[in-house]
Formats: C-alpha cells, structure tokens, sequence
C-alpha cells in the first residue's frame, strides 16, 4: 500500500497522533489554591529560598485571571537572605481605573480580607492568604497598588536597596530583630517599628 493509502486509511478510521502533554505551568496554575490565612504573633524567621518559587506561583496565578496586573516579590523574602516574619509579600501594581476589578479578582481566586494587624483601606487594600508549598504552610499578603504612583516607586525601590546593599539589608534584620526582643509582639505596633527603618531608607539617596 503507498503511503498515501496509509495516509487515507488512518483518516478514515480516525486514527490520530498522539494529544499534546497540557501546559505544565497550566497544571500547576490550576492546582494552586490559596487557603485561609492565620494570624500569628510576629516571630523572626530565618531566610528559605524556597519563598521565591512561592512567589513566582502566585504571581503567575495573579497575573493569569487579572492581565492588566503587574505583579512583583517585595519585601524582605524578595531580597536574598534576608530573614524576617516568613511572610511572602507581593505586590499587585494595576493600570488605571482598574481597582475595583482587581479586588474582585483577587477575592474570587481565595485570598481574604485582614482580620487583624494594620488594616488597609478599600482604596488601597491589602489581601491576605496563604498556600501549601511542599507540605508546607506559607502566608501571603498581596498589596493592591496603583502601578504608576509613588507607592509602587518607594515599594520596588526598598527591594532594590536592600538587594544591593548588604550591610543594609544586615541592619534591618537587626532592627527586626532588636523589636521582637523588646517585647513586642503585637503585629500593629511591630510594623510602626520597622516602618521608621523603612522611612530613612526611603529618605535617603535613590
């Protein structure tokens, strides 16, 4: 039989070439759910690299059901070896006028309100959650962010500070350090403490 009979006959048994594999990333994407969020005493954590394919997850998720969201690792597990409260915190920069819609999405896919700690207001909110990483537990928070204000400037620019300026980044652990040794324990008070580091860094030069 020639090869165009092969061909003809396999058509017309509908014989077909094998499916494609589906989209690892699609797989892992739809695996990802994000759980309840617990509210914890603040406590000092040592760096686990393993935070930044945490935050590559959730931001592919994020990125995935809200395109017009620029989402980005911040705070102290985006920045290499540097320890803190374990918290992943991300950051989703939207266009403009699209505020309202980001909060419904990142509502639908599971993340929660705040319960407690520093409370945002609905203008510039901030979601909570969490998910299981290797059987692991790790919380999230995502901060909803105009992607054009001075917010997201002063956010990406205290990440990039402390990536590049290790004795910094030392100085900060020790001030986080140096607050959880005095005692104090309540999340509202132990994010005034670390803001006034926060502030000088922001004030000094770019």
């Amino acid at each position: 039989m020639s090869s165009v009979g092969v061909f003809v006959k396999m058509e017309v048994y509908g014989l077909q070439s094998r499916p494609e594999q589906p989209d690892r990333g699609s797989v892992a994407l739809a695996k990802l759910r994000i759980l309840t969020y617990q509210v914890l005493p603040p406590a000092y954590i040592e760096y686990d690299p393993k935070v930044v394919e945490v935050a590559q997850r959730v931001i592919a998720l994020i990125e995935a059901a809200a395109p017009w969201v620029s989402a980005e690792h911040i705070g102290s597990t985006a920045v290499p070896d540097c320890s803190g409260k374990g918290i992943v915190d991300l950051a989703a920069f939207y266009a403009e006028g699209k505020l309202a819609q980001t909060r419904a999405v990142l509502d639908t896919l599971g993340f929660q309100h705040q319960s407690a700690g520093h409370k945002f207001p609905e203008e510039r909110p901030m979601r909570v959650g969490a998910v299981d990483h290797g059987g692991e537990v790790i919380r999230l928070h995502v901060h909803v962010v105009a992607q054009d204000s001075a917010e997201a400037i002063d956010l990406r620019r205290f990440r990039d500070v402390l990536r590049k300026d290790h004795a910094l980044s030392a100085a900060y652990q020790a001030k986080k350090r140096a607050i959880l040794q005095s005692g104090l324990s309540e999340p509202v008070g132990y994010t005034k403490e670390k803001g006034e580091f926060i502030t000088a860094v922001l004030g000094g030069p770019g």
